[in-house]
């Protein structure tokens, strides 16, 4: 930690969250005189990574700054009036609970921005491109800092337009009707999520987060808190996903470009489970328990759901598509998230937040990969890999076949690295969830997602095998077979803080819980010391 002063801190994260907005506005200027004729395409995406790059300083300045002495209080604080009728503020602040998710959306961001400057996806104008990329790295990053309900639906809506081009101009086949699943889905369910807003607002007469999760419900009744929860939950379990609210996420993923992939599972599907914490959880106590069995009843059916969907997907002949792949084992990962939720018990939230941020770090390198892959061979199913352009993997790229693997065991759980603690830390908030809860049913689901765990290595150890371990060819076959390059250089950096992170957070857990813990600690007693 370093010392620097609250003003500085307030700064730094306005910077973070208006930032890319500036960028994005500079990014669709003309290209200065001197740059004509010397690559303008190159000198915007050079632009991108510039500003990803400062606003990715800037998030790390302001976790060192970060009192890591008190993750429960509300640091670098704004609060203006905006709105003085509706008393609608603009309320800017980080916790222990938002500050990793602010810190991986930077570095995301940054690292989709690197990845582009050296292979931009076919399709329009790199000036939209850019500009999309950092319209919705502020929108993420807003999600995460605000305290105001209505500037967090503001925040929450901006991502669905870059997100909705990105996808329908850059992407791959079937992409526009991929692009208006994604947004119908989302739009249907934050409409929804608006007027549970409202009602939290117009019924305490107030809109401020920190003061209505310092009240814990106690200015709502009941029926209120049941039905806000059951508006806002629908709003957030679209964006989770959650079964079977899930179906758009599929599509999305296999026609979007490899950075709309990495940005929608490492960054978007946050949003939804952060909303889950951040607000349903201090703000309608009660509504969250009358809610809490159905919560976890419909993320352990998402569990198994995704992992025997991955297992279709990964047999021989399915001509199952690798990104659709990774794509399901989201919706069973993200289940873990949402049960550990359901559990309104510190250890299960703590391992909700955990996961999110474990997710975001393997999906995003998986996808990544498999983006590289499609690069390569031209191809991301699952069979023409095994049989013809991926066939040994190990022997014909191995650093890239060794990438994949990792992701792989990463994604599955293997201990010592960081999608473990999220999982098991969930289960066992499940073991023993809120003293309200019935255990008896919390007990079924964990058995139901420890199952799932067992499902997940199945596939994840399929797909090593199928893509990384098939059989050299030989003779003529050998003649004909395409040759694969290695990991480049630009991938090699994009990759690692990445595959660092994830051992990082495997091996030494108590970096992140000792942000979220004591911040979930306070959130779940009614915000008092």
């Amino acid at each position: 930690m370093i010392d620097i002063s609250e003003s500085v801190m307030q700064f730094l994260l306005a910077l973070i969250v208006v930032g890319p907005l500036i960028g994005a506005v500079a990014a669709l200027l003309p290209a200065p005189p001197g740059l004509k004729g010397k690559s303008p395409d190159q000198a915007v995406l050079r632009h991108g990574v510039t500003v990803t790059g400062a606003i990715l300083i800037a998030a790390i300045v302001l976790a060192l700054g970060f009192d890591h002495d008190q993750p429960s209080k509300m640091q670098a604080t704004t609060d203006i009036s905006w709105i003085p009728a509706l008393d609608v503020r603009i309320h800017l602040g980080i916790d222990g609970i938002s500050l990793p998710l602010l810190v991986l959306t930077a570095l995301l961001t940054f690292l989709c921005a690197l990845y582009s400057y050296f292979k931009m996806p076919a399709g329009p104008s790199p000036k939209a491109f850019v500009a999309l990329i950092l319209v919705l790295e502020s929108g993420t990053l807003a999600t995460f800092a605000v305290l105001d309900l209505l500037l967090f639906f503001l925040a929450f809506e901006v991502v669905l337009i870059p997100m909705y081009f990105l996808i329908a101009r850059w992407g791959g086949e079937q992409r526009t009707q991929a692009a208006w699943k994604f947004i119908l889905f989302t739009l249907l369910g934050s409409v929804v999520m608006l007027l549970g807003l409202l009602l939290i607002g117009l019924k305490s007469g107030t809109f401020d987060m920190v003061a209505l999760a310092t009240d814990n419900g106690r200015g709502l009744t009941t029926s209120v808190q049941v039905i806000a929860v059951l508006a806002i939950g629908i709003g957030l379990a679209v964006k989770a996903p959650m079964w079977p609210l899930h179906s758009w996420l599929p599509d999305a993923h296999t026609a979007a470009p490899t950075v709309g992939s990495v940005l929608l599972a490492g960054v978007l599907l946050k949003m939804g489970t952060y909303g889950f914490v951040r607000i349903l959880l201090p703000i309608t106590p009660d509504g969250m328990s009358t809610f809490a069995p159905y919560l976890a009843a419909f993320a352990v059916v998402g569990i198994i759901y995704g992992s025997l969907a991955c297992l279709a997907l990964a047999k021989q002949g399915a001509k199952g598509d690798l990104k659709r792949l990774i794509a399901y084992s989201s919706v069973g990962h993200m289940g873990f998230v949402l049960l550990g939720i359901s559990t309104m018990s510190p250890t299960g939230v703590n391992g909700a937040l955990f996961a999110n941020i474990a997710h975001g770090l393997i999906t995003g390198l998986l996808f990544f990969l498999v983006g590289a892959l499609k690069d390569r061979t031209g191809t991301s199913d699952l069979d023409t890999l095994a049989q013809e352009s991926g066939a040994a993997l190990y022997g014909k790229a191995p650093r890239l076949g060794g990438l994949l693997a990792f992701g792989a065991v990463a994604s599955l759980g293997l201990p010592g690295l960081a999608g473990f603690w999220g999982e098991m830390l969930a289960l066992f908030g499940a073991f023993k969830p809120a003293d309200d809860l019935s255990r008896p049913a919390f007990l079924t689901f964990m058995a139901i997602a420890a199952f799932g765990t067992l499902l997940t290595a199945a596939y994840m150890l399929i797909v090593v095998r199928r893509v990384c371990m098939g059989p050299m060819p030989q003779g003529a076959a050998a003649t004909e077979s395409p040759a694969l390059a290695d990991v480049q250089g630009y991938e090699f950096a994009a990759w690692t803080p990445l595959v660092a992170l994830t051992v990082l957070a495997g091996l030494w857990p108590a970096a992140l819980l000792g942000l979220t813990d004591p911040a979930v600690q306070q959130l779940l007693a009614g915000g008092k010391s």
